[in-house]
């Protein structure tokens, strides 16, 4: 796209990515006020989160395929509104039931926008250019996913906690208009293709399955439940896999996987956003209830996340040009880790200023590893399987929040003496397990032309 028109669609695909992101976090801090209010527990009320990240691992492979038959625009558009309404109906809620309800119903218009956001940045952005889209891309994904607490603080000073959901509204109108205006049709479509529906079903319960797998620990389910999940979830998965590498188009991407560094990368992400999920679900816990904090308070506390990830993001863009991104992304996960240590080995009585060091080394870490691993999937994988990167990509990020929200409320249940200090210290067990992975990479080379993508002075 031609400049300006390429600054107003990048503009419409960061406010769009930022509430959808922003939204798996922003109710963490009031979840322990959403409990008391809605009159639940404190594991149930962990739904909140679960539902909406459900919701999107579970159609989001889908959601990119139909962009890719048809087109990109389209279902980022339909995706921004249907957000905008469930928004809505989240801010209205008055029970659990309808809570969760509607944010089942978000995630899917999240799941939505997220499919396709990086493929449409793949259409915006000439190929020497490229790596600016995905920078900024990369940045605010990783600077919403930290910031919920934050901003959520920010509107729990003023207003109760319907309104971290209301706010919603306004930014995803304008959204929503800049969409129609500027967001470009794709150049090529999939004309003869057809939307596999039985890869959708199997998709659908194959993640579903493998979730409430973790959930069936979490709230005690029998052991025969337990079984007859896990043994659907080998059954149905094994067949859906089967599938899918017979077809020239795969819905879940096994063509990708089977580009190492591409693999590599995925698996990294997963594991790294595990651990940070992990963190951000069981702070405000540890922050309100072991601690004394209030809510707005915690979001305040937990403000260095966010700022130093936007300090180190733009950083790391930079460092990429001279050092592998396997290695760099090995090193800000390994800092991640031990910021991730420090806060699970508090004192017990810790000051404000010892609570908010720690949570900037882990900005840090994490701003220096999410830059280069995101833009390392994207420009590993053929232009033409852009929609099938971008919705791996999403896939890999909501499978390891999804994960790390079900591991914390598995925590209250099964450590409920100090559930939150282990939930940290398991967070680190993952950092330093994505650090290893992502140093698997170091040997791996990407062609020139992917090296160009990904080392622009302007990442």
């Amino acid at each position: 796209m031609p400049v300006p028109g390429r600054y107003w669609a990048i503009l419409a695909i960061g406010l769009g990515i930022m509430v959808a992101v922003l939204d798996g976090s922003i109710a963490n801090v009031a979840l322990p006020t959403i409990a008391s209010d809605l009159h639940t527990s404190s594991s149930k009320s962990i739904w909140v989160v679960n539902a909406y990240q459900l919701a999107i691992t579970v159609s989001l492979l889908s959601l990119s395929s139909i962009g890719e038959i048809w087109g990109y625009r389209r279902v980022y558009t339909w995706g921004l509104l249907l957000f905008v309404f469930t928004s809505l109906g989240c801010a209205l809620s008055d029970s659990m039931l309808t809570l969760t309800t509607a944010r089942t119903l978000q995630g899917f218009g999240a799941a939505a926008i997220t499919s396709v956001n990086t493929a449409l940045i793949r259409i915006i952005y000439p190929a020497r250019s490229l790596s600016t889209g995905m920078g900024i891309n990369a940045l605010v994904v990783a600077v919403s996913a930290a910031a919920g607490p934050t901003i959520a603080a920010g509107i729990l000073s003023v207003a109760n906690w319907p309104w971290l959901f209301a706010v919603n509204i306004p930014v995803g109108l304008i959204a929503l208009f800049l969409s129609y205006k500027y967001l470009p049709d794709n150049p090529i479509k999939a004309v003869n293709r057809k939307f596999d529906i039985p890869s959708a079903i199997m998709n659908v319960f194959t993640f579903g399955l493998f979730i409430a797998l973790i959930e069936g620990f979490t709230h005690k389910w029998g052991a025969t439940l337990i079984i007859c999940v896990f043994i659907g979830f080998l059954v149905i998965g094994f067949v859906y896999i089967r599938r899918e590498l017979k077809l020239k188009n795969p819905m879940f991407p096994v063509d990708l996987l089977r580009i190492p560094i591409f693999r590599l990368s995925i698996a990294t992400s997963i594991i790294s956003f595990m651990a940070q999920m992990l963190a951000l679900v069981s702070l405000p816990f540890l922050l309100q209830r072991a601690l004394g904090r209030d809510a707005v308070t915690t979001g305040l506390l937990l403000t260095p996340w966010p700022l130093t990830t936007m300090i180190f993001a733009p950083v790391a863009g930079a460092l990429v040009k001279r050092i592998n991104p396997g290695l760099l992304g090995g090193i800000g996960l390994t800092i991640f880790a031990f910021g991730l240590l420090l806060l699970g080995l508090m004192p017990a009585r810790p000051t404000d200023i010892d609570i908010i060091w720690r949570l900037a080394v882990c900005g840090c870490g994490f701003g220096l590893f999410q830059t280069p691993n995101n833009s390392t999937i994207i420009a590993s994988a053929p232009p033409t399987r852009s929609g099938g990167a971008s919705g791996m990509l999403g896939t890999a990020r909501l499978l390891g929040q999804t994960t790390g929200a079900a591991l914390v409320a598995l925590m209250f249940e099964a450590v409920p003496g100090n559930p939150t200090r282990y939930a940290l210290l398991l967070a680190c067990v993952m950092a330093f397990a994505g650090a290893f992975v992502s140093m698997l990479r170091v040997h791996l080379h990407l062609t020139p032309t992917e090296k160009n993508t990904i080392s622009e002075d302007t990442l």
